[in-house]
């Protein structure tokens, strides 16, 4: 029975949770004073993630690691230096290699089987969650069987590209013939010494990735694509264009042929470069929202209201987060004092809002992906209790069937209203409100709700607005706020959710 055929369907503007899934097994299994793999999961921890609201468990790193990225991983200083701050008592035994260089499309053994994979699946579907797993499409691991079976999946040079730059090609032997691969990179950084560059021009390499995806969707509802954009035909072309020997590039983008052909998957991609929309028109449901994320760090307020004036139909397909495997844990980040802005904002904009393992808790220790152990954090309760709220208030319909809104913000007899940002969601009568400020000063403005339009015959005088962080609750005359806008006035990096509703007069 192939647990696929009961996905259940996922509501607009979902909640997404990634999981590490080897330390947290590994976590599970210090706890519970066994061996957990991922059949043994208690029922106890899917039932809690569907109490805060999650649809997508991703499930990140279940693919089978290579030997060699392993002993790569142990040896190298600047990884090292890495797991020295994150475990100071970290031991060899604690590194499992990267999960981006995969030997094998198949549970790690370590982890679980694929019988194992599917009753989580199920699991998560009674629950009305779905499971997204890694798809890397970029590279494989060195010691992935096609090395050996198909080197012609590969980027191939000659003896000269081992000479300069150092550690982008290694040597193989297949039927007595040395070869030269390339390592996978990304064009602006070092190359990846634990993997083997896939040739996306190659035909025969285009087919055998779609048949692992078809493989892969027999067992999930969903992957995330790593680095997505690197094998775009213009990307391709121009970091790898030198050693393919010919002019031009493919009729057709590989992500085309991909999601035609596995099109019942929900598909998520890495993507930097200002390239989301490309990917999004390619078929991608979701892209991640990067520069979001760099503009909230910066706290550019006014270059966070520009990106929030796109198109609501490109927004709405953007993965907003505060913190993944690859960035600095967000309560380090931000802070206590920042993150309420941030975490507002993210919670309730349109598209996938991604929260990561350790984020609702506000652990501050960003884990090597290498590492199957992390370090104990003591768990911070106002954290905790700013998570809590937003996932309670942000799983009510309106914030997944609603229509979204950005409003305009005017002064207030000061410039400290350019640092709020405020937006409407509305679902039939119902009214939700969200006002950040995103300045490290105490900041005001009007807030026009209604763009301009005059007052209506018929409306209640008085309306409740009600703060569904604080519990607070303010009223304003209705044609007061139609004529100068709703008043809003916030300590420095605080934010409103407003609940709206009209009020009798006393």
């Amino acid at each position: 029975m192939n647990p696929c055929a009961f996905r259940p369907s996922c509501r607009p503007h979902p909640h997404l949770y990634e999981i590490n899934t080897w330390v947290w097994l590994k976590e599970l299994s210090r706890k519970e004073k066994r061996m957990i793999r991922l059949g043994d999961v208690p029922d106890q921890e899917w039932d809690d993630l569907q109490s805060k609201g999650f649809d997508y468990i991703w499930l990140m790193g279940i693919w089978e690691r290579s030997p060699h990225s392993r002993s790569i991983a142990r040896s190298d200083p600047g990884l090292q230096k890495e797991y020295e701050q994150a475990l100071p008592d970290w031991t060899a035994k604690d590194v499992v290699g990267s999960p981006y260089a995969i030997r094998a499309y198949r549970p790690d053994p370590e982890l679980g089987t694929w019988d194992q994979l599917d009753r989580v699946l199920e699991k998560l579907h009674q629950r009305g969650m779905q499971l997204i797993l890694d798809f890397v499409p970029n590279h494989t691991a060195v010691d992935h069987e096609w090395i050996q079976l198909h080197p012609e999946y590969y980027i191939q040079g000659t003896a000269k590209n081992l000479e300069a730059p150092p550690d982008e090609f290694f040597t193989i032997h297949v039927n007595g013939r040395a070869l030269n691969l390339a390592h996978g990179k990304d064009p602006y950084f070092p190359a990846w010494t634990d993997t083997a560059q896939l040739n996306y021009f190659q035909e025969a390499t285009r087919t055998a990735l779609i048949e692992e995806l078809k493989t892969i969707a027999q067992h999930c509802d969903g992957v995330r694509c790593d680095m997505a954009m690197l094998v775009l035909n213009e990307v391709f072309q121009k970091t790898w264009g030198d050693f393919l020997g010919i002019e031009g590039t493919p009729a057709i983008e590989f992500w085309t042929e991909a999601i035609t052909a596995v099109s019942d998957l929900v598909w998520m991609a890495e993507v930097y470069w200002d390239l989301e929309w490309d990917l999004q028109q390619l078929g991608f449901h979701f892209t991640y929202d990067k520069r979001l994320y760099d503009r909230l760090c910066h706290l550019a307020s006014d270059e966070i209201l520009a990106h929030l004036n796109a198109d609501v139909n490109y927004q709405q397909h953007l993965v907003r987060f505060l913190e993944n495997h690859d960035e600095p844990r967000s309560a380090s980040m931000f802070g206590n004092v920042r993150l309420p802005a941030a975490a507002t904002l993210t919670a309730t904009l349109p598209g996938m809002r991604f929260y990561h393992q350790g984020q609702l808790e506000g652990k501050k220790i960003r884990l090597p992906v290498q590492l199957a152990r992390m370090k104990e954090e003591l768990l911070d309760h106002e954290i905790m209790d700013l998570y809590g709220h937003l996932l309670q208030i942000t799983n009510e319909r309106i914030f997944h069937e609603g229509q979204w809104r950005l409003l305009t913000m005017h002064s207030a007899s000061d410039s400290s209203y350019t640092n709020l940002i405020g937006y409407l969601w509305e679902l039939h009568t119902s009214q939700k409100i969200v006002a950040v400020n995103f300045g490290a000063i105490e900041s005001q403005g009007f807030l026009d709700l209604f763009d301009g339009r005059e007052a209506e015959d018929g409306f209640p005088s008085i309306f409740s607005y009600r703060d569904q962080l604080t519990g607070h609750e303010y009223a304003f005359n209705y044609e007061d706020v139609v004529g100068r806008g709703l008043y809003i006035r916030l300590k420095p990096f605080d934010a409103h959710i407003f609940s709206v509703s009209a009020q009798e007069p006393h």
